[in-house]
């Protein structure tokens, strides 16, 4: 965490990143300096079946706990903060009361499985579902989440039945809980997760509500980025909501105005790499074609190819959970630094994403090793997805030129120095990981998305030199026949 300063340049800005484990909430002033921040962490239930899914209620609580630390520090002024954003996971969803915003529902995190099945059924309408949605089928989007809510849930059904149903992204959902005037509104890169969403005309597509057998009357009104959401009050001071957008989204503008010539990584809980186009919403096989942003209904949209690697930090956790080693992180710089290695993980950890899309894949360590051998064999297995959409991304030219990341996995040397050798690109690694925060901060600081600011706080970064490694590209060409195999 950046030291708080001594003294600030008012307006403040609230930044609320909700992630996979943690809510969060940070103060920035208007030159771009972090001066305070609350955590409170938030685990996902994780059951059979693929369930993965975290209590309304509680998650909801974890933001308003994050909230009250931030502003509770003794060097913040609340009524000099002027705007608040927020920033959350993408593809989760939730059911709610339109009445008495109870919850109908948890909220189902987009590393959820349930609908696995479901969705294969529609297979013959991929390709026409891929160009109006950017999407591919897959039940890590929100729309296989809410069939599984009207068709397992009582407590929805009878809701919607009454007309009292809301549904849809979870934000949508936190807005409704955390805003005076309640309102029932979704900013449009969270709603473009749903496999309901027209990325072309920017609203519920009718044609795919009507194939999936879904009402559409229950979903919020599609808004801009940046629109006046409602008002969040804290302590009898109203503050406005005025940006709200997707976690991976708000980590491009960490570094301020997008790059047409890098590719961003993000690594979290699952990995996002992403390569803007600009205005051009550019839809090709393999890759998704995202919304970054749409700051209002008068400006162009900003788009982007992305690939996602689902298992990188559940990955971590995941293989923790089995062999409970002691000391696991302090121990892993050293365990990475080793070059002479001969296990390999196939990483089916939340299902495989990109370029595979296969949502039903068992894990599967190959060849014999120690603790050190497998953990170190599952670090590997990032890199070794992320090289494949790296790939995929490079195929388009003119090619990138340099790697920028960033997410808690980036404090890694050895996962980020295999990605650059890997890739032969140079790594930029954000000295302050919370790319998420930073970017919707900078958002909030230029509701007009305006490209030059020489005021704002500049990160540091280190770079990451590629080196030649023919030992991990050979890991890697060993990696690749045996998932193809595997997949075959």
């Amino acid at each position: 965490m950046n030291k708080p300063a001594t003294t600030h340049s008012a307006p403040l800005y609230l930044a609320i990143d909700q992630g996979g484990h943690a809510s969060r909430a940070f103060i920035f002033d208007s030159l771009g300096r972090e001066l305070a921040r609350g955590t409170s962490p938030m685990e996902a239930q994780v059951s059979v079946g693929d369930r993965v899914e975290y209590e309304a209620k509680a998650l909801l609580q974890s933001i308003q706990t994050a909230i009250h630390k931030a502003v509770s520090s003794p060097n913040i002024r609340l009524t000099d903060i002027v705007a608040a954003g927020m920033a959350t996971q993408r593809s989760n969803v939730a059911c709610w009361d339109k009445i008495s915003g109870k919850p109908l529902s948890p909220i189902i995190s987009w590393q959820d499985r349930r609908a696995a099945d479901w969705i294969e059924k529609f297979q013959p309408d991929a390709a026409q579902i891929h160009q109006t949605t950017g999407l591919f089928l897959s039940p890590h989007y929100g729309v296989g989440k809410l069939q599984w809510c009207i068709n397992h849930l009582p407590a929805v059904n009878e809701a919607y039945q009454q007309q009292r149903l809301c549904w849809g992204p979870m934000s949508s959902f936190l807005l409704h809980q955390l805003l005076d005037e309640q309102p029932y509104l979704v900013d449009y890169v969270n709603a473009s997760r749903t496999l309901l969403w027209n990325i072309n005309t920017l609203d519920w597509e009718r044609s795919l509500t009507q194939l999936f057998k879904l009402p559409d009357n229950p979903l919020p009104r599609c808004v801009p980025n940046h629109y006046p959401f409602g008002t969040l009050t804290i302590a009898g001071h109203p503050i406005p909501m005025t940006t709200v957008i997707g976690d991976q989204s708000a980590s491009l503008f960490a570094w301020q105005q997008l790059q047409h010539d890098a590719l961003y990584i993000n690594l979290g809980t699952g990995a996002f790499i992403q390569r803007v186009t600009g205005n051009d919403c550019v839809i090709v096989p393999q890759l998704l074609t995202s919304l970054l942003l749409r700051q209002n209904e008068h400006c162009n949209s900003a788009y982007a190819l992305e690939g996602t690697v689902n298992g990188a930090g559940s990955a971590l956790s995941w293989i923790e959970q089995r062999l409970q080693p002691d000391r696991l992180y302090q121990q892993l710089p050293q365990w990475l630094e080793d070059r002479d290695l001969s296990m390999l993980f196939l990483n089916g950890v939340s299902g495989i994403g990109s370029p595979y899309w296969q949502a039903n894949f068992e894990s599967q360590f190959i060849g014999e090793g120690g603790v050190e051998q497998q953990i170190v064999a599952v670090i590997e297995s990032i890199a070794f997805l992320l090289q494949l959409n790296i790939e995929q991304l490079q195929y388009y030219r003119p090619g990138a030129k340099k790697i920028l990341i960033s997410g808690g996995l980036a404090r890694l040397d050895g996962l980020c120095q295999r990605i650059a050798d890997l890739s032969g690109l140079m790594v930029h690694r954000m000295a302050e990981c919370e790319a998420t925060a930073s970017g919707l901060a900078w958002l909030l600081a230029h509701p007009q998305a305006a490209m030059i600011d020489t005021t704002w706080h500049r990160h540091d970064h280190h770079q990451i030199q590629p080196q030649d490694n023919p030992p991990l590209t050979k890991r890697y060409q060993r990696w690749q026949t045996a998932m193809e195999q595997a997949l075959s």
